[in-house]
């Protein structure tokens, strides 16, 4: 793995704790939905001239995403990312932005700790903390592959972590 860029050990990483597609399927709504939320939650205050927390922390994040080595999946979950904040900021103003980045970021939580029950794994990020920026990463490259798109690296992460499979649960 010393031939990997920071953002395939990353991923490499991530994905030995996502193997099952029930887990990653949940992932596909959790990790969404916990950046909306936090979207929501830093939408105020206004910082300087319209700048708020959460475009600071999503200037922060694309840039470490860009810092690891694989541009076109950063600059590709750089615009999800930023579009779920924008919505978030949306959301804010329905109503109590507290009331719903929390309810937003209960719910997303509850499909991530669901779909590792079908992992029989704890979340990354409980080993390392920076698996809370690599799982956006990983699921826009999830996505990607899905229509085709970085299969090279899906076959590194695939030698990397192994391929997906479904845990049998009636085993345990």
């Amino acid at each position: 793995m010393d031939t990997l860029t920071a953002a395939e050990r990353h991923l490499v990483h991530y994905a030995r704790y996502h193997r099952d597609p029930r887990n990653i399927a949940t992932h596909f709504i959790g990790i969404p939905l916990i950046v909306l939320s936090l979207g929501v939650l830093l939408a105020q205050p206004e910082l300087w001239q319209g700048l708020t927390p959460a475009m600071v922390a999503w200037a922060a994040a694309t840039l470490w995403m860009v810092g690891q080595g694989h541009l076109p999946l950063a600059l590709a979950t750089a615009v999800i990312n930023g579009l779920l904040l924008l919505a978030g900021a949306v959301v804010a103003d329905w109503g109590s932005p507290l009331t719903w980045g929390l309810a937003l970021f209960g719910v997303g939580w509850v499909f991530q700790f669901v779909g590792h029950y079908y992992e029989g794994r704890k979340p990354a990020f409980m080993d390392d903390l920076r698996g809370l920026l690599v799982g956006p990463m990983f699921i826009t490259a999830e996505a990607l592959f899905a229509i085709g798109r970085l299969l090279p690296l899906k076959a590194t992460i695939e030698t990397g972590a192994g391929p997906t499979r479904l845990r049998d649960l009636a085993a345990q």
